[in-house]
């Protein structure tokens, strides 16, 4: 099977002290070891990116740049980062309007785009609910990886 991790997911595993820090990291662990492929794109870099650097008191991780670049190459590291393509955009349009994407959703829907582009069948995350409606995809909660 092939694994794109959500963003969520990298950053709990991160996230020291977060009751679900090592839920995280145990399943993409867990998954690694099965050999199952795990990936990532470059929306999860800079979603990242956007939480990590964000203060605590505002529902960030309060890192600094040089610890969220540290980070970020850790990510590149330890993942296939897939790469935008031409074909994303065209296929993220059709799902919008196939499942009637609404505001802020509309990224999810380009996350499910590129995982069809590059025929990636799982998704790693803890927001399974935002996902439900995409029957191209299997969304899988960390929590469920034993």
């Amino acid at each position: 099977m092939s694994f794109a991790v959500d963003t969520n997911v990298l950053l709990r595993s991160i996230d020291v002290g977060h009751a679900v820090q090592p839920v995280a990291q145990n399943a993409m662990i867990k998954l690694g070891k099965d050999r199952e492929s795990l990936s990532i794109f470059s929306q999860n870099l800079i979603e990242f990116w956007a939480v990590a650097t964000r203060p605590i008191a505002n529902n960030g991780l309060g890192l600094s740049i040089a610890q969220t670049e540290e980070e970020l190459t850790n990510l590149k590291r330890l993942f296939k980062l897939l790469p935008d393509t031409a074909d994303i955009l065209p296929e993220w349009e059709q799902l919008v309007v196939k499942h009637q994407v609404l505001g802020k959703q509309a990224h999810d829907a380009r996350l499910v785009a590129a995982m069809n582009v590059h025929s990636v069948t799982h998704l790693l995350t803890f927001n399974t609910d935002d996902f439900k409606r995409y029957d191209e995809i299997t969304v899988v909660n960390p929590q469920n990886i034993t």
